[in-house]
């Protein structure tokens, strides 16, 4: 898999450049392609891990064309700040230029973690930075009691708003009925309340959910706005329970006084639970609705693992990335012919229903 990547990413830079491998790896069904070339399982969640493994550890070792990786599945996750650190003295990036990179490294994150909830956990985060600063970031998530995952792609050219329609594509397995997407663009209203709601202090706040815990007895969200069961949501029999709010975060709010959801759900310890009791909060105060709509973009109908459709043919394989070793090193010689053939033979195949 890494000879046969770097020799795709030598190909792909010189056609592309730094930029042109960005919109790629942001692109799910590109994405996708290239882990069935490299033949790992077609549609399961470890394309995402061991794709995204193979091609950090090449483009920090075999393969030298402005591009590099950071982060990676489960504790690997958690060392992109410092990585990113260590690409930007190797890029030579200003302090204000690392911190950007590393802001957009951490919210990422969280958005897909806090302020979408859709029952899928984070639990991998790649980021991709060119020497030019330009990023894409891939990360999934994990539903465990459906055992399906979720991935989530973004990239920093289509990033007009971290938190108002900011992904590049989202894939899954499948669309659920109701998903708290505090990113979507009905959700402007809910989001300027939110952020109303904690500028006035946790004390308000800790108030009305104490309100609406009458008698000591929780009330859930659909008793305290009087649904009708056909407006009833899964996530609105949640109990609301002051003790699930994190206080600190809100007084850090309260403090800082963000002016906006970004600046609200970038504090330190704003994490699901805190952003939908505001969110909830926001619609029974205000009348601020957040969305529900499942904001995943494409999904995939089939999975599988290993060995389908067939087993890896490692003999067939190792040819492969002879041959596009050999059009690869001609090419970059001038002979540039065979590979606008290989070019042409994949047109070919595409219309001849053989790819």
């Amino acid at each position: 898999m890494k000879a046969l990547s770097s020799i795709i990413l030598k190909i792909m830079y010189d056609e592309y450049g730094c930029d042109g491998i960005l919109v790629r790896l942001s692109d799910p069904f590109w994405f996708q392609s290239l882990s069935c070339v490299l033949g790992y399982d077609w549609d399961s969640s470890g394309t995402t891990t061991v794709v995204c493994g193979v091609l950090k550890s090449i483009l920090s070792s075999r393969v030298d064309i402005g591009v590099r990786a950071v982060g990676g599945k489960g504790s690997e996750s958690r060392k992109a700040q410092d990585e990113i650190l260590e690409v930007c003295r190797i890029y030579g990036f200003s302090d204000e230029e690392s911190y950007k990179l590393r802001y957009a490294s951490r919210l990422t994150a969280k958005i897909d973690n806090a302020a979408i909830q859709d029952g899928y956990k984070i639990y991998h985060h790649t980021m991709f930075i060119c020497n030019d600063g330009r990023w894409a970031v891939i990360q999934q998530g994990m539903n465990e009691e459906l055992g399906w995952a979720r991935r989530y792609h973004w990239i920093s050219d289509r990033v007009k708003s971290f938190v108002v329609e900011p992904h590049e594509a989202i894939v899954g397995d499948g669309r659920h009925s109701y998903v708290l997407n505090m990113v979507a663009y009905e959700s402007e209203g809910c989001r300027r309340a939110s952020v109303d709601l904690a500028c006035e202090g946790p004390s308000r706040v800790r108030r009305i959910l104490s309100e609406l815990s009458l008698d000591h007895r929780q009330r859930t969200i659909e008793e305290a706005l009087g649904l009708s069961a056909t407006d009833r949501k899964p996530l609105m029999k949640l109990k609301l329970n002051p003790e699930s709010v994190n206080w600190d975060a809100l007084k850090a709010a309260y403090r800082i006084r963000p002016s906006n959801y970004e600046e609200l759900l970038a504090l330190k310890g704003m994490g699901p639970t805190t952003v939908r009791s505001l969110a909830l909060l926001s619609q029974i105060i205000y009348g601020e609705p957040p969305s529900w709509r499942d904001p995943v973009k494409y999904s995939f109908a089939f999975g599988g693992k290993d060995g389908i459709p067939f087993p890896i043919l490692r003999r067939v394989y190792d040819e492969v990335i002879e041959i596009l070793d050999e059009a690869y090193e001609k090419s970059k010689l001038g002979d540039k012919e065979r590979l606008e053939a290989f070019k042409r033979l994949s047109s070919y195949m595409d219309r001849l229903g053989l790819k």
